[in-house]
């Protein structure tokens, strides 16, 4: 039992990351009404402007201090963000107003190569490091009730944690904000959310800079787990289960998919991994999406579009 439930949170901590990063995705989408592809560049680009402003700031600045370079660089990074997103509204978005979604997934397709590009250009190519402060060292939790007791990662414990926060923050803007509505009215219908007096070019650029600021704490995370290095633009490929399985227009529903889909892999690959050889955490949430799509492709709390002829 206890290693049950030391697999199943492992899990829960690992979909609590991946729903972060999904999170992008949905917010884009309800905005515009199409997937954004660059969200992993957006990961990449965050990560790598954090790992490196934390890097430069002490020569620059004197800071001896590995947390209020951390902090400072955090703060940069955001600016930086926040500057993406208005000059990708500025430049791409606001000439697409009204286009077919396929213009505007093209659009982020190359905004995504771009912003790829521009960070090797500025911020170099190799792995660099995000120290944060999360402690790595295991610990050991409810001896008293299991055998041996249950091993958990203190950094995913944080980690999963500062994921858990955001999301409930951004749950809460989409939902009680006359903001988040209007969100919500922009990506049900462009034209009819212009024609009762809804700015779309700042509601863009809002959504892209929230989205931004979701990039750079996933890259922070994730950096801090694995190193910042160009493979985290995969991380995003990781969040494509999710948002299928709980419906693109749904921040509830990447909260839970993103649960569903880190508890499924672990205890797939732990379980029944055994039996056929490894490898199912692989593609286990990939199998998983393609089901949804083949029986309910809204995902669980998608709307479904009826078309009337």
């Amino acid at each position: 039992m206890g290693f049950f439930l030391e697999t199943l949170l492992g899990g829960l901590m690992a979909g609590m990351l991946y729903s972060l990063v999904a999170l992008g995705f949905v917010l884009i989408y309800k905005a515009s009404g199409v997937f954004n592809f660059a969200q992993g560049a957006m990961v990449l680009f965050a990560a790598l402007a954090m790992a490196r402003f934390a890097e430069w700031l002490p020569g620059w600045t004197g800071i001896d201090s590995t947390l209020l370079a951390n902090l400072a660089a955090f703060v940069i990074a955001g600016a930086i963000m926040f500057v993406v997103a208005w000059l990708i509204e500025f430049l791409v978005l606001r000439h697409l107003v009204n286009q077919e979604a396929t213009t505007l997934l093209m659009a982020t397709l190359g905004i995504a190569y771009f912003l790829e590009g521009l960070g090797q250009s500025l911020f170099g190519n190799d792995i660099y490091k995000i120290d944060i402060g999360m402690p790595k060292d295991p610990i050991m939790a409810f001896e008293s009730l299991f055998d041996g007791g249950i091993l958990i990662n203190k950094e995913d414990l944080y980690a999963a944690l500062i994921a858990g926060v955001l999301v409930a923050a951004l749950s809460l803007f989409f939902q009680k904000t006359s903001t988040g509505r209007a969100l919500r009215a922009v990506a049900d219908d462009h034209q009819a959310a212009q024609s009762i007096g809804i700015p779309l070019n700042r509601i863009w650029v809002i959504v892209w800079c929230v989205a931004g600021v979701v990039a750079l704490v996933a890259g922070m995370i994730w950096g801090s787990k694995l190193g910042v290095q160009f493979s985290l633009t995969t991380v995003a490929l990781r969040a494509l289960p999710v948002v299928i399985l709980g419906g693109l227009t749904s921040v509830p529903g990447a909260i839970l998919g993103g649960l569903i889909i880190g508890v499924g892999e672990k205890l797939s690959e732990v379980f029944l991994g055994p039996y056929v050889g490894g490898g199912i955490e692989i593609w286990f949430a990939y199998v998983l999406a393609l089901v949804f799509l083949l029986f309910r492709p809204q995902g669980l709390f998608g709307e479904k579009i009826i078309d009337r002829v």
